[in-house]
């Protein structure tokens, strides 16, 4: 019995020796045995973990390659080599602190099985359709995550644009079905990640803990339940990065690794939003450096990407994020904002490890040359992006123009012909998503003047032209919303997505008659859509649009689709012999909407009319 006291105190003493200090903590918190890429950086961080005589894994299969420490003291990194011979297990990373070692543990996991980047991590592409959702504002399913003790949000009200209103990841959840019967495959979610701000936390841009989903959303748990529920039914996620800035609350801005972590300036230094000067052959230094490096806001510090600890701890969160919960794609915020350099290393190695997943990336810029720059373009130039697809913004600027311009040379629709015509800069426009709104703009019904004509002329050109289709959410029952005097307008609670509503727009009995007129409309052609072959990957053809009048098909050798567009206040007749071109060998054409078969001859469209017809033979 004596040896035995003597042995277990024996053993205390060593577990306290080399205990897990609290306070002390390492990024990324997890990894995998059996990634394409073999190497990491740990990032440790802790009162003076670099004032140590040494660090030691004695775990197989693990080795420290490098130990690199920087200026500040509390940070310390360690390159690691992780044998593909390594077993899943808890590493403990041995800091040998005189007179007081202690362990920094990370857990190394096993990759789910049959799940090598191809199976898994499923994709977005050009069959799909995208619902965008806010989650704090679409649904609240768990009211007891409204409000975490400890966190500094102080403005919870359903009554203020720019505090929490509690949606959260069950309510999404709870309306999955939903989602599916409009028609939508795929959901891509504002950042999950948290944001422990003072206020104005809600949209989720501003991290301040890369590997913390926010608890009033309810945190890891929730969203892995969340994937798995939507991958069972068929649905795909996709995840919005932000690479470019963090919150002023994130640990590297309150306690910086080193001088150049963020893009320091004498005094706060506001971007200047010209991306013209990132690709103006006759630009200054200054203006360029002005347009990357300066910040958003001052509660948004700018990330110094070209400093390399920088990118491989944003480049291997991704990485962390996708193989962590299973996503399926990407939406990159901010991306023109970016060092162009970091983003093609962090793009490749997405895509190498990851070869199908879904990424394209927020370019709100003005002209097409200016937003294909940002992605795979023909331009033989140094350091062209690999970016797969940008949001579309010139595509949505070009369907307003459309839906609110009179019909000139360049103006309405001649503005959208114009545009796709120039989708040749493009390596694949298909990989563009395109948009008639989302979270930073007017709301689509707000801007055609609540014409519900135009709304589905709109629905038309967003579900059958090229690109990955975004529906923001709310879109589909009619939600008006202007931006002036704040976004808050075009962020409005989702109608019965909260306790005590007075409308559940979620129901049909719910929605109005021309909500329901609406929503019917959207689900009719996405549901089409989802087993159109021609739309979702055959080839467009347009024709010049004249008189207020746009014609165009999408075709493959299975399917030929015809859409038609009437911008006049008065009915257009159409001559089909001007578009034997592609209507050649059909007979008859399909009304996708009222299932009407008429013989394919000249017909007549309404004032503000479309139509989109299948042709049969």
């Amino acid at each position: 019995m004596k040896k035995f006291l003597i042995a277990w105190c024996l053993l205390l003493i060593a577990n306290l020796i080399y205990a897990q200090t609290d306070g002390y903590k390492c990024y990324p918190t997890s990894w995998w045995v059996g990634m394409k890429n073999p190497k990491l950086q740990l990032m440790l961080h802790g009162d003076a973990v670099a004032n140590a005589n040494g660090y030691t894994i004695n775990y197989p299969g693990v080795k420290i390659e490098k130990i690199n420490k920087v200026e500040n003291e509390n940070y310390v990194f360690l390159d690691l080599i992780i044998s593909p011979a390594a077993k899943p297990g808890m590493v403990k990373v041995l800091v040998n602190r005189k007179g007081s070692p202690y362990n920094i543990a990370f857990e190394l996991q096993a990759r789910r099985k049959n799940e090598n980047g191809r199976t898994r991590i499923q994709g977005v592409t050009s069959s799909d359709m995208i619902y965008f959702i806010m989650p704090d504002r679409f649904s609240n399913g768990d009211p007891s995550n409204d409000k975490i003790d400890g966190l500094q949000e102080r403005i919870y009200s359903r009554d203020t644009g720019r505090g929490r209103h509690g949606g959260d990841l069950l309510g999404i959840e709870e309306h999955l079905d939903y989602i599916k019967d409009l028609g939508a495959n795929t959901l891509w979610l504002t950042p999950v990640i948290i944001n422990d701000m003072a206020s104005a936390s809600y949209h989720g841009y501003a991290f301040t803990d890369h590997y913390t989903i926010d608890p009033r959303f309810g945190g890891e748990k929730a969203y892995h339940k969340l994937i798995e529920a939507a991958h069972k039914k068929g649905l795909k996620i996709i995840q919005d990065a932000v690479y470019n800035h963090v919150g002023i609350n994130h640990i590297t801005v309150k306690d910086p690794p080193m001088k150049d972590w963020l893009n320091q300036w004498p005094s706060f230094q506001n971007t200047s939003y010209k991306d013209q000067t990132l690709m103006d052959p006759y630009a200054s230094a200054m203006d360029k450096k002005i347009m990357t490096d300066g910040w958003f806001e001052p509660r948004m510090p700018d990330l110094n990407q070209r400093n390399p600890y920088v990118a491989n701890y944003l480049i291997q969160h991704a990485i962390w994020t996708t193989e962590n919960f299973g996503i399926d794609g990407w939406r990159i915020d901010t991306y023109a904002y970016c060092d162009r350099d970091f983003m093609n290393k962090c793009n490749q190695a997405l895509l190498d490890e990851y070869p199908q997943i879904g990424i394209f990336a927020e370019t709100w810029v003005h002209g097409i040359v200016n937003q294909s720059f940002f992605t795979r373009n023909i331009f033989d130039m140094p350091g062209k992006s690999n970016l797969p697809g940008v949001t579309d913004f010139q595509v949505h600027f070009a369907m307003d123009d459309a839906l609110t311009q009179k019909f000139g040379w360049m103006e309405g629709l001649s503005s959208l012909y114009s545009t796709l015509a120039n989708d040749f800069v493009y390596k694949d426009a298909y990989k563009n998503c395109i948009f008639l709104d989302n979270h930073d703009m007017e709301r689509f019904y707000t801007t055609i003047g609540q014409d519900i004509n135009k709304y589905k002329m709109g629905i038309n050109w967003l579900l059958t032209l090229r690109g990955i289709p975004e529906l923001y959410y709310g879109t589909e029952i009619l939600m008006t919303g202007s931006t002036n005097p704040s976004d808050a307008d075009v962020r409005k609670d989702f109608p019965g997505g909260w306790a005590g509503d007075t409308a559940n727009k979620f129901t049909a009995a719910g929605r109005s008659k021309n909500e329901n007129e609406a929503f019917d409309y959207v689900r009719t052609l996405s549901n089409f859509r989802k087993n159109s072959s021609a739309i979702k990957t055959g080839r467009l053809m347009q024709f010049v649009p004249y008189n207020g009048i746009y014609v165009y098909f999408r075709y493959d050798a299975h399917q030929t689709v015809m859409v038609v567009s009437n911008t006049n206040d008065k009915p257009v007749d159409i001559k089909m012999e001007r578009f034997k071109e592609r209507t050649s060998g059909f007979t008859k054409m399909k009304n996708i909407f009222s299932a009407t078969i008429s013989p394919l001859q000249d017909f007549t469209v309404a004032e503000k009319g479309s139509g989109v017809f299948e042709m049969e033979k």
